[in-house]
């Protein structure tokens, strides 16, 4: 009975540090990337890289759990451990510097990845070899013959770390109270780990059943079934493609927030809970069949180009993740081995899942043109479902051999990713297109639905940040969201109109509010990515046509208007928010004391709000608010003027008869309602959520 009572505490004991390490697992990554997400410009690419960090970062804690578990004794692999987490804590707490922020030249992923490495690696390695190292604990010492519920419970941990993050961590805790409640939480962890160390190395019985179990284990292991490895490996990386391309997608065209990361990857988790949990909750042909239907559903909406809501789109992108994630790790659980060889197949799975990151955030970029990776991960997707589907049948099964349905796999992916060029580049008129770290930018030409004239636009993801007209004589007309009813447009036609100005513009586009500016004018617009300066040399002319001296800063807005001497600027215009991507880190309580900084005494602010997903008036009306400015909005829902679509601007200054006299005739909206702050610290997109 005591002995039964020593072995309950002992699983319990175990469990619950499996069930820490992995809720601080997943808990520091929306941390660390919401915290260095403003010193990158907001981009999606933030996200990716920091996956792709965590990812390796797991694959090396799965190979160091393995090697520990292969080449060591039980008691020799505790006292290790136990040694690399103290050591782990003398690099807390996990919270970078200012001086890790980019100067504005430096590789965005390099950078990034040296971060994480040096801030956060050493924990989060030891952290991701806890699950398999103790589960593999419990299996030598016989205590627990069947480890791999553990997983699922582990998975349980990392899910409601990520859930709870939107939803309890950040409203409640100021991005410094996050990380440093993070590392004295992993103090703690890297006691009730020694604790569980040290109760097994006290249990007699690990040590009389180590060696005989070490020889099981060895011999086991003399053989190995390479196709079932392979399969291992490729049913982890598919589900790790689908949820970074899901992930890239769905910020791409709403918001770079930690509520859209950890809801894939909460998704993603949730099927290696009930898949590892029991066979149960997998069934086959439903599971296929219901992943079929979501993205065939999603991609006939994109290919006809019809705008659904955003809850529509949310729910067709996450189901078929979730789908499709079930069948892969419901494969991948019918192929487990014998618990002797757990951490070697635990490594197999990091690996596959590091692999998939790495694809994603460093190969597809190099690869490919355009955002490419979730049609090539739908298109694994249904090799992957038409494989399992056709296991019972024995022709298939039996009749075609292996490397003739590896190469299909290979030729047929290619195929499919010369076609979606080929039929981008035709359907969307595309002269050019570029990718990097912050996106892709594309060059296409079109004509105006209103006077049928020939038109160029730059396009990011599916939002126009640009258009020119091409015939002669209509080249200097201002269009898309800064035409000459606009906002910013009547501000600038109006504001100190009769002497030169200098204007500051925060986002460069095509270069558009260039021909609002006159002789002895200066406009320095501020861009950080070197791409968009580059197309907007090359494909349009509003630059060099403009009659007005016109600078270009290539970096981080924020960041460089923060070390440099006050511009005295006549009117700063922020247009980094007319895709319905939201850098928040430009609307905040820190970012409106650096623009009035920089502003003349009778300045203006022209904030851009126009944006599909989320109403931004509640924000700018609490920037003003904090700041003690007068605000006005000015909407041009009708959109009149050749090449204009409807826009939303938020005008600001020092006095109410500054901007009445920018505005001239014009009636805007004085901002009423609930006001929101945002500081540096704390920022919250549902706040703004139409």
């Amino acid at each position: 009975m005591n002995k039964t009572l020593t072995h309950r505490i002992t699983v319990l004991l175990f469990a619950l540090t499996i069930f820490v390490s992995a809720f601080l697992l997943f808990q520091v990554q929306p941390i660390m990337g919401k915290y260095i997400l403003p010193w990158y410009g907001g981009s999606p690419g933030v996200w990716t890289t920091c996956m792709l960090v965590f990812q390796v970062l797991l694959f090396g804690g799965y190979a160091y759990a393995h090697l520990l578990n292969r080449f060591l004794t039980l008691r020799m692999q505790i006292a290790l451990h136990c040694s690399l987490l103290l050591l782990a804590t003398l690099t807390l707490p996990i919270a970078p510097s200012n001086a890790w922020k980019p100067i504005g030249d430096e590789s965005p992923s390099l950078m990034i990845m040296l971060l994480l490495a040096c801030k956060v690696g050493a924990p989060y390695f030891l952290l991701s070899s806890t699950g398999p190292l103790l589960q593999s604990w419990l299996g030598q010492s016989k205590i627990l013959e069947q480890p791999y519920r553990l997983y699922s419970l582990s998975n349980v941990g990392s899910m409601l770390a990520l859930l709870s993050f939107p939803f309890l961590i950040e409203p409640a805790f100021s991005s410094s109270q996050q990380s440093m409640l993070w590392s004295v939480a992993f103090g703690g962890f890297a006691l009730a780990c020694s604790l569980s160390g040290v109760v097994l190395f006290r249990s007699s019985k690990a040590t009389a059943t180590q060696k005989e179990d070490s020889n099981t284990q060895s011999a086991l292991l003399v053989v190995t079934n390479w196709p079932t490895v392979g399969a291992w490996f490729a049913l982890s990386m598919l589900p790790s493609v689908m949820l970074l391309a899901t992930t890239n997608q769905v910020c791409l065209d709403t918001g770079v927030i930690p509520f859209l990361w950890v809801i894939p990857l909460a998704i993603y988790l949730l099927t290696f809970i009930l898949t590892f949990d029991s066979d149960r909750w997998y069934s086959r042909r439903p599971c296929i069949m219901l992943a079929a239907i979501s993205f065939l559903a999603l991609f006939a909406l994109k290919l006809i180009e019809y705008r659904t809501p955003l809850t529509v789109d949310l729910a067709l992108y996450f189901g078929g993740l979730f789908f499709s994630c079930m069948v892969c790790h419901g494969e991948l659980v019918r192929l487990k081995p014998h618990p002797s060889k757990l951490t070697s197949f635990y490594m197999t799975l990091s690996a596959g899942g590091a692999s998939g990151g790495l694809f994603v955030g460093l190969l597809a970029p190099v690869l490919f043109q355009e955002y490419f990776e979730w049609q090539l991960g739908l298109f694994a997707c249904v090799l992957v479902f038409l494989e399992t589907y056709l296991q019972r049948n024995a022709f298939w099964k039996n009749r075609v051999p292996a490397w003739s349905k590896l190469t299909m796999a290979i030729v047929l992916p290619c195929i499919a990713i010369v076609w979606l060029t080929i039929w981008t580049s035709i359907s969307n008129h595309q002269i050019v297109a570029k990718r990097n770290f912050y996106g892709v930018l594309s060059v296409a030409n079109s004509h105006d639905n209103r006077t049928h004239e020939s038109t160029r636009e730059l396009v990011h993801g599916r939002i126009v940040h640009g258009s020119q007209f091409l015939e002669e004589g209509t080249t200097h007309r201002a269009t898309t969201y800064y035409s000459e009813q606009s906002g910013v447009g009547i501000a600038l036609l109006n504001h100190r109109a009769d002497r030169p100005r200098h204007i500051g513009v925060v986002g460069l586009g095509a270069g558009t509010l260039a021909t609002y500016g006159k002789t002895g004018d200066r406009f320095r617009f501020y861009e950080i990515n070197d791409v968009v300066i580059d197309l907007a040399k090359e494909y349009f002319t509003f630059l060099k046509d403009s009659p007005a001296t016109v600078e270009l800063v290539l970096g981080d807005a924020r960041l460089t208007l923060e070390r440099e001497e006050p511009q005295s600027f006549d009117v700063l215009v922020l247009d980094a928010f007319s895709g319905d991507a939201i850098p928040v880190h430009l609307l905040t309580r820190e970012a409106m004391e650096i623009y009035r900084r920089h502003l003349n005494k009778d300045g203006i602010l022209a904030i851009h709000i126009s944006n599909l997903y989320f109403d931004l008036k509640s924000i700018v009306g609490g920037l003003a608010e904090n700041a003690k400015l007068e605000s006005m909005i000015v909407s041009d829902e009708q959109a009149e003027c050749p090449g204009a679509r409807a826009s939303c601007w938020a005008i600001m200054s020092n006095g109410k008869k500054t901007i009445d006299q920018a505005l001239g005739a014009v009636k805007p909206i004085i901002p009423r309602g609930k006001t929101v702050l945002w500081t540096d610290d704390r920022s919250n997109l549902f706040e703004a959520l139409k």
